[in-house]
């Protein structure tokens, strides 16, 4: 275990954390020695066999139902895991949905949908996480590279809603700041995951896109979310980190 990534003694809480890059952060800090709670909406039996293996295997893994859309839930998922494991120093806020149409017949529903779990459990969450926080505190964002670029009509609220966490990571670093709690925004390219796999329908289009021609894997992400989230990134506070295999280059 590395000193960039050792995470023994911390607790972290991952939104949405069952599935695709979610279960990737959940595994790969809990590998490095993090007690981590995660939230899950629908995938009861998913996220149970998570936590059952991590717990299985040394680790120490809490798994959460909480609707990422209800503001009271993501506030009890922050208390449930300060309640479990006595203190909250990560939060990874991942949970995150999609919707794609035109403009002239996107459905409100959707839209008001969307930024309620892409926007405001991102803020809800951080809120509620950093008044348990103190120095060496991480928040973890989980947006976009569409914030940057977007290649493909009917996207448009999905990458206002990963935009919009570009200004608050940059906010809640100046806020955040001074009680030694760092926050940062990791914008993800296309990633090999249930939501939008690399034989999927979109694939062909989008690799000709990326510099490196190839999807993402979701351990990838991880990897960097780990070291964001570890010792020696203390000084990376207010960024939003590219890892999108040269999409938006």
């Amino acid at each position: 275990m590395s000193n960039a990534f050792n995470l023994s003694g911390k607790v972290a809480l991952v939104q949405g954390g069952s599935r695709g890059i979610g279960a990737a952060i959940v595994r790969r800090l809990a590998k490095e020695g993090a007690k981590v709670a995660f939230t899950y909406v629908s995938a009861t039996d998913t996220a149970a066999a998570l936590a059952t293996d991590i717990n299985n295997s040394g680790g120490q893994a809490l798994a959460l139902r909480a609707d990422s859309a209800d503001a009271a839930a993501v506030q009890q998922a922050v208390q449930a895991t300060v309640e479990a494991f006595g203190r909250l120093d990560i939060l990874v806020n991942n949970a995150g949905v999609l919707a794609v149409a035109p403009v002239t017949e996107f459905d409100l529903a959707d839209f008001d949908r969307m930024l309620a779990i892409n926007v405001r459990s991102v803020f809800v969450a951080s809120q509620a996480a950093a008044r348990h926080m103190g120095q060496g505190g991480r928040i973890i964002n989980i947006g976009s590279t569409n914030a940057e670029r977007m290649p493909f009509a009917g996207g448009a609220p999905y990458a206002m809603s990963k935009s919009a966490l570009v200004g608050l990571t940059r906010g809640m670093a100046r806020d955040l700041g001074p009680q030694g709690i760092t926050v940062n925004n990791v914008q993800p390219g296309p990633v090999d995951t249930d939501m939008n796999p690399a034989s999927g329908e979109f694939a062909d289009s989008l690799i000709p896109l990326m510099a490196i021609g190839r999807y993402g894997q979701a351990d990838e992400i991880a990897s960097f979310v780990a070291y964001l989230a570890g010792p020696e990134a203390g000084y990376i506070t207010g960024a939003s980190l590219t890892a999108d295999g040269g999409f938006a280059a």
